[in-house]
Formats: structure tokens, C-alpha cells, sequence
């Protein structure tokens, strides 16, 4: 997803709305994508150490004699151990609860703007409505997942019903997002916010590396990723003979697009009806806050951490390392209403898990995990801190080396120089 802004498409769609967004402002493991697989076991590699400190320092990932990359002396089956028997199990009546009452706050919010239909009211609806729309997001990841229940028909139905209502493709998007967990910290072979290789950072035109590291820029990739997915990458989640799927999955990827389209057409329907002024308030403020939300947690979720983490190729990936490259959050408030997505750790690791026993499920394993876990920093009642954290890896996590199967983020100290010089 970050990727997508070194397109062509992406940077000149970016550049077209830049002015007016400114007026605004382990054991071996084997694992397949969807249509490769990558056999990777834990081995010796060179480590490729950055140059640059990382935020906070430690720009090889080490600190007090402890080194992140180094080969963890656990195996996954240890942390599945650790979790208790009844975190695996799957309700679906209590699934089906939180799908309510995100449905029910919805529509709430909505009814409450439109009756008092005052300024101040529309802001703080937007803001909620918007956040509400990344809580039922979060509802149809997990139905993706499988973690919802245990019916697959269930899960496909909730799943398409909750992603088409915020214009999401389901099976297109779950599909993707399934390789994105059985490649997570892999270079070349993760899905969505991989790093950029150093000769692809370098080929990039300067405004192209200041918009695609600045925000609000990245907040908005979403939807364009879901269109023209990353560069170096071919096909569409709306395209059912793209390369992301098997032939086997292009009939459901049709069903999702066919949703989506019947979406698109409806608020059209409603544009036309209740006028595209009341529907751009009702709906598409919101909608662009749910993106905003869904960009701003899955990136500080893999970047952002006190010191650098490492990114691995070859052998010296596995499913567990690149698992253990991950960073749970906290933010505060919003953590239950976005159904606790910032326990993500073990998320990563076992997806299956339904999310309200992630928080329990962490918990059990951290004795495990010892170091290798990171304790995210408390939140207050919102996750304001995050903001920072955002900024400063945008400015400091660029690119990694071409070579080398243990890499780390580095820096171009010029990226902003040139951008304060031109101003």
C-alpha cells in the first residue's frame, strides 16, 4: 500500500489534489502467497547495518547487548502453548454483538447530524462516523481472517456485506491481505507498507519521495492501492484475472466487485435523491477518515518503533521473525471501539484468534516472547502520541539496502533539506 505512491498513476493523481489538500490542512517454515511460495528457514546471513540511528537511537536494532534480528530461541509452538484453550475459541453470537452495535452507533450518529444539522455537530460527526466506519472495517478483517466464526459462509457473508458498505472489495482485499500475513517483514515478498529498495528510492522524482514521506499524504493511499496495488506488483483487487488470485478465486473476486459497484451506485442513487451535498456529509467526510484511520494504524504497526526493526530476505526469513517485526499500539480510548487491532503481535502471528481475546492472549504470551516483544507506550484517552511517532519514521524510515537478508531502514538526510531549501 505505502508503495503505491512510487507509480506513476499514484504521483499523478497526488499531484493533481496536492494544492487543494494544502488549502485544507523459528523452525522452517514454508509459506505461499497467492500464487507463489517461498520456502525460508532460519540460517546465517549478513546483516546489513544502517548508517543512521533510529528513532530514539540503536539503528541496527540493538541495545543493551540485545539484537531484535537475532534468531529468537522459541519456537511458534511455544507462544501457541503459552495461550490459554478458550482465546481460539470463536463465538459467533458475540461476533455478531459488536457487528450490531457498530451498526447501531452508525446509524445513530447519523440521525443525530442530520437532525440538529449544526456545524459544530457535522465536525464531531464526522470524526466519530469516520472512526466507526474503521471499527466495521476491522469487523470484516476478521471475517477474513476466519476469526469471526467458525462458518465460512458466515464469514464470507458478514464480511461482504460490512466491506461493500464502506467500499471496500472483500474477497478481493482479503485475499491480498492474506499474503500480507503469510509475508509480513519480508523485503520483496510482504503486501502492503514494505519498505522501498535503495535503487527504487533513488529513481524516484524529488517531489514524488517529499509527498510520498509527508503528511497528510500517505493517509489518503488506500483506496489508489486498492486500484493499481504497488509498483513492481501487477493487478487490481477489482480485477478478477490479476495476479494476486488463483483461478479458483476469481468467481468470489467477481461477487466482491459486483458489491462494491452496487455501492458505489446506490450512494449515486442517494446523491440524486437527498442531493451530493447531504451524502458528502453524511458519507464521504467519513469515508476519507476511515482511510485516514486504516493508513495511520496498519503503517505504525510495522514502522515507527523506539529503534529500528529489521526487515529480513531469504533464508534468513521465517514466518515467526517476520512475525515478531511487528508493533502493538495503544490507543486509549479508541481501543475498544476499534475491536483492540493494536494487539497486533499476536495477531500477526495467529490470525485465527478472535479479537476479543487478543488483549487476554497477549498477555499469556509476553513471558514467552520476553524482549522480543515491545510494550507499546500508554495512550491517554486518544492516541495522540502516535501523531509523533507517525512524523518522525516518516522522516527517518526511507528505503533499505538492495542486498543483504537482515536490513533496516535508513535515511536520505537530503529528503528535507532540499524541501526547506525550495521553500
Amino acid at each position: 500500500m505505502e508503495s503505491w505512491f512510487t507509480s506513476k498513476c499514484g504521483l499523478s493523481l497526488l499531484s493533481s489534489f496536492q494544492k487543494g489538500l494544502q488549502l485544507l490542512t523459528n523452525p522452517t517454515t514454508t509459506i505461499k502467497s497467492s500464487k507463489s511460495s517461498s520456502n525460508v528457514n532460519v540460517g546465517s546471513g549478513k546483516k546489513m547495518f544502517n548508517g543512521n540511528n533510529g528513532i530514539g537511537g540503536g539503528g541496527d536494532g540493538e541495545e543493551d547487548g540485545f539484537d531484535f534480528s537475532a534468531p529468537p530461541p522459541f519456537k511458534i509452538a511455544d507462544i501457541r502453548a503459552a495461550i490459554p484453550k478458550h482465546c481460539w475459541v470463536k463465538d459467533p453470537l458475540k461476533s455478531l454483538s459488536y457487528v450490531l452495535r457498530d451498526l447501531i452507533i452508525v446509524f445513530l450518529l447519523a440521525f443525530i447530524a442530520t437532525y440538529f444539522d449544526n456545524v459544530v455537530l457535522w465536525a464531531l460527526y464526522w470524526a466519530a462516523q469516520g472512526t466507526m466506519f474503521w471499527a466495521i472495517f476491522v469487523l470484516g478483517h476478521d471475517c477474513g481472517h476466519g476469526s469471526f466464526s467458525d462458518s465460512p459462509k458466515l464469514n464470507s457473508f458478514v464480511g461482504l456485506c460490512l466491506h461493500s458498505f464502506i467500499l471496500v472489495p472483500y474477497h478481493g482485499w482479503r485475499i491480498s491481505h492474506r499474503t500480507h500475513h503469510q509475508n509480513h517483514g519480508h523485503v520483496e515478498n510482504d503486501e502492503s507498507w514494505h519498505p522501498l529498495t535503495e535503487k527504487v528510492y533513488k529513481e524516484l522524482p524529488d517531489k514524488s519521495r517529499k509527498m510520498r514521506f509527508s503528511v497528510p499524504f500517505p493517509l489518503f493511499a488506500y483506496p489508489a492501492y486498492l486500484w493499481h496495488r504497488s509498483p513492481g506488483k501487477t493487478g487490481s483487487h477489482f480485477n478478477p484475472n490479476s495476479d494476486l488470485f488463483h483461478p479458483n478465486e476469481r468467481k468470489e473476486v467477481i461477487v466482491s466487485t459486483i458489491c462494491w459497484l452496487l455501492m458505489a451506485a446506490l450512494l449515486v442513487v442517494a446523491s440524486c435523491v437527498f442531493g451530493p451535498i447531504q451524502i458528502l456529509k453524511l458519507y464521504s467526510v467519513p469515508y476519507w477518515i476511515f482511510v485516514m484511520w486504516l493508513d495511520f494504524v496498519t503503517y505504525l504497526h510495522h514502522h515507527g518503533y523506539d529503534r529500528k526493526l529489521p526487515w529480513y530476505r531469504g533464508k534468513e526469513w521465517s514466518y515467526l521473525r517476520g512475525g515478531l517485526t511487528t508493533v502493538d499500539r495503544d490507543y486509549g480510548w479508541i481501543n475498544n471501539i476499534h475491536h483492540d487491532i493494536g494487539t497486533h503481535v499476536i495477531h500477526h502471528l495467529f490470525p485465527q484468534i478472535p479479537h476479543y481475546h487478543l488483549v487476554e492472549a497477549t498477555k499469556s504470551a509476553k513471558h514467552v516472547l520476553g524482549k522480543y516483544y515491545r510494550e507499546p507506550k500508554r495512550s491517554g484517552p486518544l492516541p495522540i502520541h502516535l501523531l509523533e511517532i507517525l512524523t518522525k519514521s516518516l522522516k527517518q524510515d526511507h528505503y533499505v539496502s538492495d542486498t543483504g537478508e537482515i536490513v533496516y531502514y535508513q535515511t536520505d538526510p537530503q529528503l528535507f533539506e532540499s524541501s526547506n531549501k525550495s521553500e
